[in-house]
């Protein structure tokens, strides 16, 4: 499986929640920050967006996706001068999860919500608070059959819609990640790293064998390049060293497998390459400040 494809599977896509704004006329509509990734896309006419942090109101038209990174509060508008209602209270009276505002469908945006298993802004923290792609790029063309196969799901819902636009809307997220790569300029982080083409054979070789004894001089190696050229380059891309790359990527891998019941701490260890128990705890607790048995007693309290 290829690094974009493993840091995904760790989405929960259990808890997403998908939903659709219709409306007409003049009007706007306040949401409180979300849980988790916010991912929008505007399927006909247009409307003002307003993020909490990101300076100023952005227009979106058909065809545009955006993804709201941040655990931020955002506004969406006919027009920016509208006083906005309250999101969850008037969500309360849609139908089929599709909000209708005004007489009329002169615009309609469909939404899904992407909860997070553990802490993976340490991987996909290079993203900006809202990443935007514009429908009018080439790479947005992609989306479009996606695009429609979900707004005639959310439009007329029947047996098994609930599972297919899940399935599609995790399929749009992929595919927007995958394009937002080629479109974008990346900030430090792990999607910065995998677009680099020098790079991106030691995070996938990182990715295969979790629990090999990696060192500096060996991903060097396998990027080509020598040992300082690869350390000082892979810390620009991704913010901190190779290394402790390696550690993070264990111990969301580790941090799976302890939701698992039927799995035991030492078993975890010795797949990711620890010789003791002690010493996999410490690493576990230096990244997700917590101990693998405190970290499994709260998952299992939270399910």
């Amino acid at each position: 499986m290829d690094p974009l494809s493993q840091v995904l599977s760790l989405l929960n896509t259990e808890h997403s929640f998908f939903a659709g704004v219709k409306a007409a006329g003049s009007w706007a509509v306040r949401f409180p920050p979300p849980e988790g990734f916010k991912f929008h896309a505007v399927l006909q006419g247009a409307c003002w967006l307003a993020v909490d942090g990101v300076p100023g109101w952005r227009e979106v038209r058909a065809g545009d996706c955006y993804l709201i990174t941040r655990r931020s509060g955002y506004t969406l508008a006919s027009h920016p001068d509208v006083t906005p209602l309250d999101g969850p209270g008037v969500f309360a009276g849609a139908t089929n999860n599709v909000l209708e505002l005004g007489a009329g469908d002169e615009f309609f945006l469909i939404g899904g919500r992407f909860d997070f298993r553990d802490d993976l802004s340490l991987l996909l923290g290079s993203l900006p608070p809202l990443a935007l792609l514009p429908g009018s790029t080439p790479q947005a063309e992609v989306l479009q059959w996606s695009l429609q196969r979900l707004g005639e799901e959310m439009s007329q819902p029947s047996p098994g819609t609930a599972l297919v636009v899940q399935n599609l809307a995790h399929l749009m997220l992929v595919q927007f990640l995958r394009l937002y790569l080629t479109a974008e300029p990346m900030g430090p982080g792990w999607l910065r790293v995998l677009g680099d083409d020098t790079l991106r054979p030691a995070v996938q070789a990182i990715h295969t064998n979790p629990e090999r004894r990696w060192t500096v001089e060996t991903l060097a190696r396998l990027a080509a390049v020598s040992r300082s050229t690869f350390a000082q380059r892979f810390k620009q891309a991704m913010g901190m060293g190779p290394l402790e790359y390696v550690l993070r990527w264990r111990m969301l891998l580790a941090a799976r497998e302890l939701r698992q019941a039927d799995c035991s701490v030492s078993s975890v260890a010795e797949r990711l390459g620890y010789d003791s128990d002690s010493a996999f705890s410490k690493a576990f607790k230096r990244v997700m400040a917590c101990s693998p048995s405190r970290y499994r007693q709260q998952q299992a309290m939270a399910s």
